[in-house]
Order: C-alpha cells, then structure tokens, then sequence
C-alpha cells in the first residue's frame, strides 16, 4: 500500500471485528461524504458525540439491522476526517450485508491499515504510535500488550521528542558558533562548555539506545533451550511450564528424538521453550541427528537449562545458565538452591516458582528496569545510526564537522516517528494492519 490514500478524504468502509459469530459485529467508516451516507442509510440521521439507537435500512426500505451508531466530525476522531461507527449484532451474514450496503451507498473497502494511515497523514498519531495499535493487537503477553499501550500512547514519541529537542539546541549553539565565531568570542571556555553539552547529549542517546533494545527483546520474546541426558525429566519439566502435555512422557531413555516447543510467559514476556533430545554417547542414526538439533538449539537460545537427576552426581552434560536439579520428590530431604541451581520437581510442581524467578533473572527481566514503551528493530537501527553521530559530534574536531553529525542524528530520529524520509516505509507498516484498523 502506498501513501496515497493518507489523507485522500475519499469515503472508506470496512467490517473493525473479526469474522464469524459473536455478540457485536461493527463496521467503520471514513472519509468525505459519511453523514450524507448516514441519511440514506439509517431511519433517522445520527447526533455527533452522541450514542445514537438505530435501524440499518437496505436499499429497498428493509432493516437490515438494528443497532447503536456513533458519529464523530472531522477533525474529531481517529482519522481526523467525518467517520462512522456501526454497532450492530456480530453475524456474518448481518456484517456482510451492512458492509455491501455502505459499498452500494458510494463507500469504497478499505486497505488494511488505511483508517491507521489516514491518522497518521492527517497529523492524529505518528508512526511510533501506529505500530504501538499494531504491536497492542498482537501482544502475546501481559508485558508485551503493556507496553504496546504505552508507546500507543505516546511514550517513544515523547522520550523522542525530548532528545530531539535538546538535539535542536545543540545544533542552534553549533550554527551560531559557525555563523558568527569571527565577531563573537566562541572559543575556550564557551566551547569547552559546548563540547560539554554535546557529550551529555550523547550520553542520553546512548540511555534510550539501551532502553529500546530491552523493548524490542521484550516485543521479539525470548527463547530457552532445555538440554540434558535422556531421562533427566526435560519433557516433564516442559509440559510443567507449560501447563499442558506438549510433551510426550516415557521412562526409556532417548524418546525425544526432536525438538518440541511450547510457548510460556515469563516475568510478562513471552518465551518458546524448546524441549531437546537428550544428550549421550551413540544411540541410533535418527537418535544423534535430535541431538545435533539440541546442540544447534542450545547454540542459539538465550537461556539453556541443564536438567539433571538430581541424584545423578557425574558432572555437568552441557554449558548452561540454569542447572534444573529435577525429580526431587524422590529424595526424603529437599535439596538446597544456590547459584544457578534450582531444586524441582517436575512431576508435582515443587520448586516450579523458583525455577521461573531464576528464568527472569537469566533473561535479564527479574529486577531490571522494565522500559517504558515497545521498541521495534527498525527504532533500535535509527538510534544507533543517531547515537552514533552524536558520539562523533562529541568527540572533538571541527565545529563544521560536528554540525553535519548532529543534522544526521536529527534526520536518524525523525524516520522513527515518521517526520522525515518514510515514504519507501508506510505501505510495509500499515499493509499489517488488519482491514478495519
């Protein structure tokens, strides 16, 4: 999808809830022409800023529906143009037929994502914004749909704008230093003072760097390989995190022979566990290639949990970040934790709590900083490329050179919020949204 649609005022409808049977179904419109739609669709026209009770007419006079509707005048609403609100019952066939007759009544079906891209185009959110409504739909844990309300809301934008605006200053004090340096003393101590400010600068770049990178980890989720020997209780203690038989559970040895994921929610992020084949010397052909698979998923999880027996006393069987001693129900005294070792026992529960704090720990969230907004990988390039060229601008040199720096910097984070050179980026944005967003 292009951008052309951003604020082309042209009258746009779609059904805003999913398909299929449910209480509500709601169809959205939007653009030039909604209340004269209105008129012709509806027994009586409706009152902005108001609940309106109403019956959907067809076009031969039959109701097609009975319902509340909202009408909200431009600039007044998400898009900023005249837009509509249908509230009628969820069937698919009621849905269907209220969207065909707002078509027949000179509406157009819009794109995904171009009620989204009209606000954004008229000025109502920015792009940080538009994908915080993206990032909130599809949040699969608490955490996740947190902080994507949060950055809805404007908490990116806001951080942006008060690095963008110190950015402003920096480069004002630099111009007038190149500008005017032959009749005003701008030297020494004034730019001692300069290069002062420019290195806290970046150092408040380099802060929100960092916080972005925990939001975007928070957003892409975590994974967490369990590693061990056969029959140590790795599938168990997976079906235990997970609530549910992801697994499959036998007493031989070597009955994984592939690698089973399950997907849980640690400390409000969402994590894949990924239960492995367990480790040993021989075994079949199809036995060695699960563990070459385990060793390749231990490689690149975040988090490897080594689950051994804990009445086995060889030593450990992978590297590892936590040592799960599991099947402690079977010892008639509980062991003690410390360090990376956490007592469980997958069969009854026991030690499961602490075996989750030890998880969040090893995942960086148990007791860190939580940010302040969901970041996405494109947010974290920008800031780089910025918090780079702030460091430059810090490091000395001519006054011409760091200027360039900071106007590279400014450019870098105004293609986060979507005020400069995002044309090429709108239509992969918001073609994700789905129909009616």
């Amino acid at each position: 999808m292009t951008a052309r649609g951003a604020n082309s005022g042209e009258l746009i409808a779609a059904a805003a809830t999913a398909q299929g049977k449910g209480a509500i179904g709601i169809v959205r419109l939007s653009g030039t022409g909604a209340a004269a739609l209105a008129k012709r669709l509806l027994d009586r026209p409706p009152r902005p800023g108001r609940v309106n009770r109403r019956r959907f007419l067809a076009a031969d006079g039959g109701v097609i529906d009975e319902g509340l509707v909202l009408a909200f005048r431009a600039p007044r609403s998400f898009t900023g143009e005249d837009m509509l609100e249908l509230h009628g019952h969820g069937g698919t066939a009621v849905l269907q037929a209220l969207l065909a007759r707002c078509i027949e009544l000179g509406a157009r079906l819009a794109e995904p994502g171009e009620f989204a891209l009209r606000a954004f185009g008229n000025g109502k959110i920015d792009l940080t914004q538009a994908e915080g409504i993206a990032d909130l739909i599809n949040a699969t844990s608490a955490r996740a749909a947190r902080l994507a309300a949060a950055s809805m809301g404007g908490a990116l934008r806001a951080a942006l704008d008060g690095l963008g605006a110190e950015l402003l200053a920096a480069r004002g004090q630099l111009e007038a230093a190149i500008d005017f340096g032959e009749d005003v003393d701008f030297g020494g101590k004034h730019q001692r003072r300069l290069r002062a400010d420019l290195k806290r600068l970046s150092a408040r770049a380099a802060a929100l760097l960092a916080e972005c990178r925990r939001a975007a980890a928070c957003q892409e989720g975590a994974s967490i390989a369990l590693v061990g020997r056969p029959n140590a209780g790795k599938s168990s203690l997976l079906n235990a995190l997970a609530g549910r038989d992801a697994a499959i559970v036998d007493g031989r040895p070597g009955t994984t022979r592939d690698v089973v994921t399950a997907t849980v929610e640690i400390d409000g992020v969402a994590a894949t566990v990924y239960d492995t084949a367990g480790l040993r010397d021989g075994g079949s052909k199809v036995e060695r290639e699960g563990m070459r698979r385990a060793r390749r998923r231990q490689e690149e999880a975040d988090v490897v949990v080594l689950v051994q027996d804990v009445r086995d006393e060889r030593p450990a069987a992978a590297a590892h970040d936590v040592l799960a001693l599991n099947k402690i129900d079977l010892l008639p005294q509980r062991p003690r934790a410390g360090g990376k070792k956490v007592p469980v026992a997958a069969k009854t529960g026991a030690g499961l709590p602490a075996l989750r704090r030890a998880l969040a720990r090893a995942l960086g969230r148990g007791g860190g900083d939580e940010p302040a907004f969901l970041a996405r990988a494109r947010h974290v390039r920008a800031l780089e490329e910025a918090a780079a060229a702030l460091a430059a601008a810090a490091a000395g040199g001519e006054l011409v050179a760091a200027a360039e720096e900071l106007r590279r910097a400014q450019e870098r984070l105004g293609t986060i919020t979507g005020a400069v050179g995002v044309e090429d980026l709108l239509g992969e944005i918001f073609a994700r949204f789905c129909i009616g967003k």
